[in-house]
């Protein structure tokens, strides 16, 4: 019987391959498009629902949580059933959640709302890396990963701007960020039917770990919670502290030691225990922690810091987006020419640490040509890290393993961007309401702007107005200063990689079964 490792080996020309790709591609633009069209609308999304800077954080570590929870879920599944299926289950979940966050009332509903839409997310943002590596071999697999890099970029880049612009046109409003990726993953679902093409692979006696994943996520998220009230709802060192942190603790022990046992686990201890697999999660953690955690925050402070439009904030972030899509595109085209790939992930690694530390100089007044700059290298490091992550791994392990082995490092990552978006935000939180409240004479721990929310800032009165903005714009800072500072973890890890050659074949048995002498270099 033919499996999709045939489909694979047959010989797929450039154009087969880019239509097989083009679904998959739309697909990857609408799980990032979901949180890019957000990003700068979400501060008067949550002023108009008049939400906390807390809830605000929420709203994106829903989402980013429950992707987290549900990636090697999805990677599991995409070793044991048709891929193909599963993009588009991926998607119609993704459909949903969209809907129901553009109907919410309130925060809390639209926080649910988001969580139920990460589950979709998680999925494509795990598959769509599957189904290419199980169609395009290692060393070729750099050479679209540009296009992969421009697609991210697109979103990246489009998705604050059309997001800033809907906000901003009176007759749409801030809804239409969440129904606009609609049409678009409908879109998606259609293209991938018409075009992909893969055998369906199935095994005797399916286990999916789903003990395993529940105690992660709820581990996981009991350590958020605590993170997201700690300093503020409650003490550090107090009793709340210690119930919640024994909880997370106790709930990822009782995961690790399912992990260890069941026959099919969800995160394949036997691979993330590898070098290779090990240091890109190490790097993956670190990456994401930055990333995710930093950049969220951007169009929070140009327009809350600075007093710009949501559409004007989308047009100030463009220089990161174009960091990462020169850089996937260059470095792709570069690794798949060489088949090397260490020296890139180390590079990206140590130009990210830069560009945090130079926008960790920031504050309310700082020109915008200098935060340019600083974005800029930030998108570079981010384009030359991603992907190249995920491909080190996926070159290290054979065809049966790929699916949880490229969604474990992808789950990490997001892990990552979860605590990173989690603790840079509750930092941020705790930072700007002792800052109100010192600069407007008001006891600490107060409501220091009433009953309306500090993000809505048309409510407030002018002279409240520019107190927000000076106490956002400089508090900013010290959460990319934060970021700069896990990023060098990732440098670390990059370093203690393995220079390897990427194979040139699909499965890691045929590269050793057809190299005299092996070409794969260590």
């Amino acid at each position: 019987m033919k499996t999709e490792r045939d489909t694979a080996d047959g010989a797929m020309r450039h154009r087969e391959v880019l239509e097989s790709l083009s679904g998959l591609l739309l697909a990857l633009f609408v799980a990032m498009i979901s949180s890019t069209v957000v990003s700068t609308s979400l501060p008067l999304i949550i002023g108009s629902l008049n939400g906390t800077q807390t809830q605000y954080t929420w709203v994106v570590t829903a989402t980013l949580l429950a992707a987290t929870a549900t990636t090697p879920i999805w990677g599991k599944l995409a070793d044991l059933f048709n891929k193909k299926t599963l993009v588009q289950v991926a998607i119609v979940i993704f459909v949903a959640g969209s809907m129901i966050s553009g109907l919410s009332q309130n925060t809390g509903q639209l926080i649910a709302a988001r969580a139920f839409q990460g589950i979709g997310v998680g999925g494509l943002q795990a598959l769509v890396q599957v189904v290419i590596a199980a169609i395009i071999p290692p060393r070729e697999r750099g050479r679209y990963n540009g296009y992969l890099g421009a697609v991210m970029a697109v979103a990246t880049v489009g998705g604050p701007l059309l997001g800033g612009l809907i906000v901003d046109v009176p007759w749409l409003g801030w809804r239409w960020c969440f129904f606009v990726g609609v049409p678009i993953a409908v879109i998606a679902f259609v293209v991938l039917q018409r075009t992909l093409k893969l055998k369906t692979v199935r095994r005797e006696n399916v286990h999916v770990d789903y003990l395993g994943a529940g105690l992660i996520a709820a581990g996981v998220s009991v350590l958020l919670i605590w993170v997201s009230f700690v300093g503020n709802s409650f003490d550090w060192l107090s009793w709340q502290t210690a119930v919640m942190v024994a909880a997370g603790l106790v709930l990822l022990a009782a995961a690790v030691l399912v992990e260890k046992k069941v026959r099919e686990p969800v995160v394949p201890l036997h691979i993330v225990v590898q070098r290779t697999p090990a240091l890109a999660i190490i790097a993956s953690l670190a990456v994401g922690m930055a990333m995710f955690g930093g950049a969220v925050f951007l169009g929070q402070y140009f327009q809350i810091g600075r007093g710009y439009t949501p559409t004007e904030a989308g047009l100030l972030t463009m220089p990161m987006m174009a960091g990462v899509l020169v850089s996937s595109t260059v470095s792709g085209r570069l690794i798949s020419r060489t088949g090397k790939i260490k020296p890139y992930i180390v590079a990206g690694t140590i130009i990210l640490v830069l560009g945090f530390l130079g926008l960790g100089m920031v504050d309310h007044a700082t020109p915008l040509w200098i935060i340019g700059i600083a974005m800029a290298v930030v998108g570079i490091g981010v384009g030359m890290t991603m992907q190249n992550l995920v491909l080190s791994v996926q070159n290290d392990v054979p065809l049966r393993d790929l699916g949880a082995a490229s969604a474990s490092v992808t789950f990490f990552r997001s892990l990552g961007g979860t605590i990173g978006v989690s603790v840079l935000g509750a930092v941020l939180a705790n930072r700007v309401t002792a800052d109100l409240s010192a600069a407007l004479h008001v006891p600490a721990g107060q409501a220091s702007t009433g009953s309306v929310s500090a993000l809505n800032l048309k409510a407030l009165p002018p002279q409240v107005q520019t107190v927000v903005h000076t106490v956002y714009g400089d508090a900013t800072a010290h959460i990319f200063l934060i970021s700069a500072a896990v990023a060098v973890i990732g440098v670390i890890a990059a370093l203690a990689l393995k220079p390897v050659t990427l194979r040139t074949t699909i499965d890691l048995a045929q590269q050793k079964e057809t190299a005299e002498p092996n070409p794969v270099t260590r």
